[in-house]
């Protein structure tokens, strides 16, 4: 099953949504023309490693501080950055409608570091970069899990040369996900110190993010805050105020 959209049409131009879209398409056509050895010395200068912060402590984050934000703006292939971009498109317009482009791009880097951080506090001695846009967007989902429990999410399931659409309250496609995560995480804490494959912690750090620290986000006046105040309200999460 494929997700193609939601059922919540945009209300204002997503700029900030297309601007990231493209900074990370960007950066992975630079990757693409990289040599190899100069590839992985970007993910290791670049990416986050958690060995470096847990081993050296404070003094690492002063000096290093940087890969908590640009890290998410690195992909391993082509797989890792279509998901997370087409993700990323079917939720992120609705969340830049409460927030404007500003406010959701600080939202977005916030959610980012903070997925950065949990990924280093599940796994302190992992010696492999953490890179990806995935922690930032998960935030993402996390906002719209919590701001449109009443949206669905568009699915296309191709049956042989058929294609049959339905769709799936938003709620459940993003809480099945989000338990996945949560199963996946556990199981890989008895993984060994330098495995790589999918950052699950980051992701949940990411989800949680955003499920709480979108409030701070949202925008306090003009249509946008009405948006916010007068309809997402009525998805039952805050009460319509009179």
């Amino acid at each position: 099953m494929i997700p193609i959209g939601d059922t919540i049409p945009g209300r204002f131009p997503a700029l900030a949504l297309w601007l990231l879209i493209a900074l990370n398409a960007a950066v992975f056509m630079v990757e693409l023309g990289a040599p190899p050895e100069a590839l992985k010395r970007t993910f290791y200068w670049w990416g986050v490693v958690p060995a470096l912060y847990t081993q050296q402590g404070a003094a690492a984050y002063l000096a290093h501080p940087w890969p908590f934000a640009a890290g998410i703006f690195l992909h391993v292939g082509w797989a890792h950055l279509l998901m997370n971009l087409w993700t990323f498109w079917i939720f992120g317009d609705n969340v830049e409608d409460v927030m404007g482009p500003v406010r959701f791009t600080l939202f977005f880097l916030f959610c980012g570091v903070m997925a950065a951080g949990a990924h280093v506090w599940a796994h302190p001695g992992s010696t492999v970069p953490a890179v990806g846009a995935s922690g930032a967007i998960a935030g993402v989902m996390g906002a719209y899990f919590v701001m449109y429990p009443r949206a669905s999410v568009v699915m296309l399931f191709p049956l042989v040369f058929i294609p049959v659409f339905f769709r799936i309250p938003a709620v459940i496609y993003i809480g099945l996900w989000g338990a996945g995560q949560a199963l996946s995480g556990l199981a890989a804490l008895g993984a060994p110190a330098d495995a790589g494959g999918v950052a699950f912690w980051a992701h949940l750090g990411g989800f949680a993010a955003g499920m709480v620290g979108y409030r701070f986000f949202v925008a306090r006046t003009g249509p946008r805050a009405r948006l916010f105040r007068d309809e997402i309200s009525l998805g039952g999460v805050w009460r319509r105020r009179k």
